[in-house]
């Protein structure tokens, strides 16, 4: 199964695409969208659609695991992030990529088995477990291969236990 992880913004949304077989994870490629900050905002949204478009039809993945957005202090940050999240949303739907969800919680716990680890120790098990030289930057890159780690490990949960997440 070819899996994508995101990690979504408006400013930079990290991208992971791997290929996962049994418990075994192949890196495939990761990067990310970024939109210039003084760009007016819908010329960003549609920078990030047309770059997922393109990432996707590239790689073609079975599925993707994108961050759950949670309130942040900042109404217009998480009002922006869901705009761009809503356009990668719909660049995976129009191509039947299946899409799950995933909070901060369920992939901390998913990487390092710690629902509560620090940040640096989720990268660097990303890293371990992909068998990368180093941490990928920037950190939103990382976010989204343990997104994808974390969607690899529940779609194998489900298709032993059935669908219950």
């Amino acid at each position: 199964m070819r899996i994508i992880g995101i990690d979504p913004g408006y400013a930079i949304v990290g991208f992971g695409v791997l290929d996962y077989a049994g418990s075994d994870f192949q890196v495939v490629n990761f990067g990310a969208i970024t939109t210039e900050a003084h760009t007016p905002f819908d010329l960003r949204i549609k920078t990030i659609y047309d770059d997922m478009c393109e990432v996707l039809d590239k790689y073609k993945p079975d599925e993707m695991g994108i961050e759950k957005l949670f309130f942040n202090t900042n109404q217009k940050t998480v009002i922006d992030v869901a705009q761009a999240r809503g356009v990668i949303l719909l660049s995976a739907i129009e191509r039947g990529i299946k899409v799950c969800e995933y909070t901060p919680l369920q992939v901390k716990q998913a990487v390092v088995g710690y629902g509560r680890a620090e940040k640096k120790q989720v990268q660097e098990l990303t890293r371990s477990m992909l068998r990368l030289k180093e941490v990928p930057k920037p950190d939103d890159t990382a976010d989204a291969l343990a997104l994808a780690i974390t969607h690899g490990h529940s779609s194998n949960y489900n298709l032993k236990y059935g669908d219950i997440i």
